[in-house]
């Protein structure tokens, strides 16, 4: 990758993180990635999905009303196994789907799959400032194809009651690592944008307001033993949204090319399976008690100095 990319990047996330882009990713391919007409979500934004649920334990209540951002991007299966967690004695759950207008537009066509997806979800519905706030917002794989996540994370701060929770994931740096190693060694332009730090994504959750961001990350092998459905994979969990990628369209001859670059450059296991690496990235943040605006003085009756003194002690 072009070392002044990398600087770019770097930089407009550390200068201003009120106005962070990634400078790396092209927002209408990402767009239009999203709102892919599918069959289903892809496979691994299902599997992060249900690793996401054993997260739910750093929530101190189950939450009463949540909504679930982008669940056909971020899973439609384990939409329906998050509801069951998260029901009440009597089975009952109070969410909300949240769909941006682009996506609401592409629902897929299948008549089966509206069915299933219906009885699946809540309510989709464009978030209004004026509806009760959540106690918590449920985020699959979508912050890392946001070019200007900022302005999503402060809309989630906005949709949380004060103390309710935002729980996300994201692909992070080292993700399809080898992939890139190939590329650069063929000259060719690198096959995805730039993944976020976990250490750029607290930051930034600090900087939009939310308090005790928590971030961890893990990195899943994938083997393969044909190349045939590595590459399927890969265009089944999205699509290279960098800037830099080739802009024309690839004929048969560019498959058989980069089929043979993968066959030649490629790691593989000690079974001779190819193998690719992929790194997540978990986050969760509370919404804060807002702060008291403080003038150069400050006037506190004994009575309420009491009253937060004993507050303090409970």
């Amino acid at each position: 990758m072009p070392p002044q990319l990398r600087d770019a990047f770097t930089l407009a996330y550390k200068t201003d993180m009120s106005d962070a882009t990634n400078p790396s990713l092209d927002p209408l391919a990402a767009e239009r990635c999203m709102g892919l007409q599918r069959e289903a979500s892809p496979w691994l934004n299902e599997e992060i999905a249900q690793r996401m649920h054993s997260r739910l334990k750093w929530m101190t209540q189950p939450p009463k009303r949540w909504a679930h951002w982008l669940p056909r991007w971020g899973g439609m299966r384990s939409h329906g196994a998050l509801k069951d967690l998260l029901a009440d004695a009597n089975g009952r759950n109070n969410v909300q789907t949240y769909l941006s207008g682009s996506l609401e537009a592409t629902q897929p066509q299948a008549s089966w799959l509206l069915a299933a997806w219906a009885k699946l979800r809540g309510s989709d519905v464009h978030w209004q400032a004026t509806d009760q706030p959540l106690d918590m917002v449920w985020a699959n794989m979508v912050l890392h194809l946001q070019a200007q996540p900022v302005l999503l994370l402060q809309q989630w701060l906005g949709m949380l009651r004060v103390n309710g929770m935002l729980m996300f994931s994201a692909l992070g740096p080292d993700t399809l690592r080898e992939l890139r190693h190939v590329y650069a060694q063929m000259g060719w332009a690198q096959p995805t944008h730039l993944f976020t730090d976990m250490h750029d994504w607290g930051d930034m959750l600090v900087q939009c307001g939310f308090a005790e961001p928590v971030m961890d990350m893990e990195t899943l092998t994938v083997t393969y033993t044909s190349l045939d459905k590595l590459v399927a994979d890969l265009r089944e969990c999205g699509r290279n949204l960098s800037v830099a990628r080739t802009p024309h369209c690839k004929g048969r001859g560019w498959n058989a090319q980069l089929l043979a670059a993968l066959q030649a450059h490629l790691p593989r296991d000690d079974q001779g399976n190819f193998t690719l690496s992929i790194e997540i990235i978990y986050g969760h943040a509370l919404r804060p008690e807002p702060k008291a605006k403080m003038s150069p003085q400050t006037h506190v009756s004994l009575e309420d100095m009491q009253h937060m003194l004993r507050k303090s002690k409970v």
